[in-house]
């Protein structure tokens, strides 16, 4: 008999969930318009996309003026680092972005930008925990940084930030703070009417809703210039025609994230946890990489010696187990990441990394059968390591 495949990467990504799907269809077809037009077509839309503002802006704690659509999570930490750069050359002053030291490729990637342009950016850094250094970020203040960028939640290894605390500190100092949230909202609270942030970005296909559509929250006064330009689409901040379909979808599925955060995230934390003591149990020389700090429930990354990551990766593949070796973004990677660098400096060689992400469609009896999976795996290539050529 054969047995279904058992799906661990929902931090990579996730299936559209059914009344996502339901709140999409009328979208798809007959309410077509375009949200510019003026007519009924066109009004229908705009109804319809306002709508799902409202829908957002209530489940995160922000005002409807605040959420703008963009295609994703990279496009949105772009337009928030890149954007507030702008804003300081525009007041004649040299840019300088700080970033957290274990950021997701785009904010990485955004703040070779800035430097590229002339600007400059500065790693903060964390201790072995995953934690962001607090003496770190002092030193970046005193810079008069155009923005401090902090992830909620770290898609790597799961650590939690404590962004309430860095956020109150920013503004303190008058300095704007960007975090991306994609891996944090629906997995720990996130009341953007709790936590002063200036700039935070979400995304859809993290929620069980619609790849390619995301949210930039923009705290209300705070400037920020535009990256794509033609219409005036989103208030000037993002040209384009805006998919209101999938607006729609995202608004659901935010709604539905948001309200079972905290029942979800008790379930998926027992899970990650059984797995990891099924997996002690029988490898016990495993690493949990950031064990000793906060973790979303969701993430469970574990560094297993003495065997090749991407033969172990393939391996468990072949069985039927979806798992990664990180970031879905540096999924062909084998090295150590940015990430395990930065938490393990100093340290001569990190394992390799095998990450586990829980969701909706993990259940007990799919955990150990994968926790059974893992071990045979790694007993077997552990000894064909180890047996004469």
């Amino acid at each position: 008999m054969t047995t279904s495949p058992i799906y661990l990467d929902h931090a990579a990504t996730t299936p559209v969930r059914s009344e996502v799907q339901a709140a999409m269809a009328p979208f798809l077809a007959g309410t077509f318009g375009n949200p510019s037009s003026t007519h009924r077509f066109g009004r229908a839309a705009r109804a319809a996309l306002e709508s799902a503002r409202e829908e957002i802006a209530a489940a995160l704690g922000a005002l409807p003026s605040e959420v703008y659509f963009v295609r994703g999570g990279t496009e949105g930490n772009n337009l928030a680092i890149l954007g507030r750069a702008r804003v300081a050359e525009t007041e004649g002053r040299r840019p300088f972005v700080a970033y957290s030291a274990i950021e997701h490729s785009s904010v990485l990637g955004a703040a070779a930008e800035v430097e590229a342009r002339g600007g400059v950016a500065a790693r903060m850094d964390v201790g072995p925990d995953g934690v962001l250094d607090l003496g770190s970020l002092e030193v970046a203040l005193t810079r008069d940084p155009a923005l401090v960028s902090v992830m909620w939640v770290n898609n790597e290894i799961g650590t939690v930030q404590d962004i309430p605390t860095i956020a109150r500190r920013c503004r303190e100092a008058g300095v704007p703070l960007h975090t991306d949230g994609v891996q944090a909202l629906g997995k720990v609270r996130v009341r953007l009417d709790e936590s002063p942030v200036d700039l935070a970005v979400f995304t859809g296909h993290k929620l069980y809703g619609p790849k390619g559509m995301g949210i930039l929250f923009v705290r209300q006064g705070l400037r920020l210039h535009p990256l794509v330009h033609g219409g005036g689409q989103e208030r000037g901040l993002r040209a384009g025609t805006e998919d209101v379909a999938s607006a729609v979808g995202l608004a659901r599925a935010v709604g539905l994230a948001v309200a079972e955060q905290e029942s979800e995230a008790a379930r998926l934390s027992a899970l990650t946890a059984r797995l990891a003591a099924g997996l002690r149990e029988r490898l016990s020389d495993i690493i949990v990489f950031g064990e000793d700090g906060p973790r979303a429930p969701h993430i469970l990354n574990v560094g297993v010696c003495g065997v090749d990551g991407a033969a172990l990766l393939a391996s468990l593949d072949l069985e039927g187990v979806a798992a990664s070796s990180g970031s879905a973004c540096h999924s062909g990677a084998v090295e150590a990441s940015h990430v395990l660098r930065a938490t393990h400096a100093g340290h001569d060689r990190i394992p390799p990394s095998l990450r586990f992400s829980v969701g909706r469609l993990s259940r007990e009896p799919e955990i150990d059968r994968a926790s059974d999976v893992t071990v045979h795996v790694v007993e077997r290539l552990r000894a064909l390591a180890e047996s004469p050529a």
